[in-house]
């Protein structure tokens, strides 16, 4: 018996359908990841909307209430909140800036300098990444005591600005980017260090130090141990101490502390809006060249 083969079209329809069915799958996947990452500031958007009976009843409320306005009031009127999160501004921004600009200079220094005691001291600065972060509260606060800026926002600003990370990271990065013959050619032309790093360097690394003044940003926005150490008056609180001095200590009432949870958050998801994709652009070009 003789068997027709299939025709061209019929098996390009065949060869596709594993394909499509991969796809589905993966989109799938994606859309579960996306909901998995979601759910958690919408529930709190939820709490943020009704009273704490309603937020602990089981099975929970899926559905969001009427009350947020009116707890939203409450939260500004409550704490000083928009001077909490102005602070917040400007401390998570004078880091993220300063991460940025200093680790990549002391990046650039450990990567294509050369001075005594470089590597030695370099894996000091990567064995501190090891020390936990409560281990150098007590000496951090007694010499933010001595200086004399208790309860100040320099207190959080100044130890912020660099970070053993950070230099980790720009170092690395530097030296699979930057070339020792681009910088032999940048001081035939006669440019010293300083010109060589601003001029050359800088604009090469430019997408990993954003990444990690980012990275930085969110960080001091969301440090919450240290400000709660050093800040003592209400006008120098940052969001998250402003939320903290919302609860109760005997009574929390959950609407109110996931409102201004939710209405802390709201600046960063702004803020990844805008600079979403320059964000992951630099996540990939650091791996790419890494």
């Amino acid at each position: 018996m003789w068997r027709t083969r299939p025709t061209w079209p019929a098996r390009q329809s065949r060869r596709r359908r594993p394909v499509e069915r991969v796809r589905w799958w993966t989109y799938a996947l994606l859309i579960l990841a996306v909901l998995v990452c979601v759910f958690p500031l919408y529930w709190m958007f939820v709490v943020a909307t009704t009273d704490t009976a309603a937020a602990t009843q089981m099975p929970p409320r899926l559905v969001p209430g009427d009350n947020f306005f009116h707890l939203a009031g409450l939260v500004f009127s409550t704490v000083p909140f928009l001077q909490s999160v102005l602070n917040s501004l400007l401390v998570a921004g004078a880091i993220g800036a300063g991460q940025a600009v200093l680790c990549s200079l002391a990046g650039f220094a450990f990567a294509k300098m050369e001075f005594p005691g470089r590597n030695t001291l370099f894996l000091i600065v990567v064995l501190t990444m090891t020390v936990p972060t409560q281990l150098a509260i007590v000496p951090q606060y007694l010499i933010i005591s001595e200086l004399g800026w208790v309860d100040t926002l320099q207190a959080l600003i100044v130890p912020g600005l660099a970070s053993a990370f950070g230099i980790f990271w720009m170092r690395q990065h530097i030296a699979s980017t930057l070339s020792d013959e681009i910088i032999q050619a940048a001081r035939i032309d006669g440019a010293n260090s300083w010109r060589i790093f601003w001029h050359v360097a800088f604009p090469i690394v430019r997408p990993a130090a954003f990444v990690l003044g980012l990275f930085g940003y969110i960080t001091a926005w969301n440090d919450f141990f240290w400000p709660f150490v050093v800040l003592k008056s209400p006008e120098h609180y940052t969001a998250q101490i402003a939320i903290k001095a919302l609860q109760n200590n005997r009574d929390i009432d959950l609407g109110l502390a996931m409102s201004g949870s939710f209405l802390a958050t709201i600046p960063l998801i702004v803020l990844f809006v805008f600079v979403g994709r320059r964000l992951v652009a630099g996540i990939m070009d650091g791996a790419f060249k890494g």
